[in-house]
């Protein structure tokens, strides 16, 4: 039986995102410990961030191709495929080479560690582990890789977006904009230049438990170009014909 010191009570966690999140710092825990996995999902969601938990080796391998978060817990020995394995081969491919991703398992010694961490594993941590050790490493790690996910606010050219207070600006003018619009604006400055399919906007934005139709992301589009640009003012939005929509990484340069 795992020990771990934590004051909080797991309670009921849903697997995927709740729609009001969508835009916080998405962390995958691959675990297959059930209890392990629980603890890790409510205390990480306390704190602010969207948690998804797979048991699988294999199965994380399939989630990891669909979408990258921002931050992987994995643990070492897993069903499937091992968590060493699914390391080594993140580290292989072009889109998840710079993935933050801390190991949790049982092995301590320090032949062990050295191992995981010449993977590629960022961090190394052993079972039991200390929770509130656990969160600061995760949010230690998110201010290396991802700074953008955790900044208050984010300045993309003349452009300033408030997370603290939901407000936008553009040139010391206030932008008006409704809540799907802000968190789809904030979704694509957080990456200039990435162009994001409508499928991958829905999911961001709205989230993965939503039905609604691509040509949605259209529409919402279409206001927000309407709100952050008047008169001859330059559109930061992209749209990639056949692809999607990116914000513009040259507007910021101008």
């Amino acid at each position: 039986m795992q020990t771990f010191t934590n004051e909080s009570k797991p309670v009921s966690v849903n697997d995927r995102r709740p729609r009001n999140e969508a835009t916080a710092p998405r962390i995958l825990i691959v675990e297959d410990e059930p209890a392990i996995a629980l603890l890790l999902a409510y205390n990480l969601e306390a704190a602010g961030f969207t948690v998804e938990r797979i048991e699988r080796g294999d199965e994380a391998e399939i989630r990891l191709a669909e979408e990258v978060p921002d931050l992987l817990i994995l643990d070492w020995m897993l069903p499937g495929v091992s968590g060493l394995e699914i390391c080594r081969r993140l580290r292989a491919r072009e889109a998840t080479k710079g993935l933050p991703v801390i190991m949790l398992t049982a092995r301590g010694e320090e032949q062990e560690r050295v191992r995981g961490l010449s993977v590629g594993a960022d961090d190394y941590v052993v079972k039991p582990f200390s929770v509130p050790e656990l969160m600061a490493r995760v949010h230690a790690l998110l201010r290396r890789s991802r700074p953008e996910r955790i900044a208050t606010k984010l300045q993309r050219g003349p452009i300033e977006l408030d997370r603290e207070t939901r407000r936008v600006h553009r040139n010391g003018r206030e932008l008006h904009l409704g809540p799907t619009e802000f968190r789809l604006l904030e979704h694509l400055m957080e990456k200039p230049g990435r162009v994001f399919s409508r499928a991958q906007l829905l999911d961001a934005v709205w989230g993965l438990s939503i039905d609604i139709d691509e040509r949605t992301v259209d529409v919402h589009i279409g206001r927000l170009r309407k709100a952050i640009s008047r008169g001859r003012e330059r559109d930061p939005l992209r749209t990639v014909r056949g692809a999607g929509y990116s914000f513009d990484e040259t507007f910021e340069r101008d």
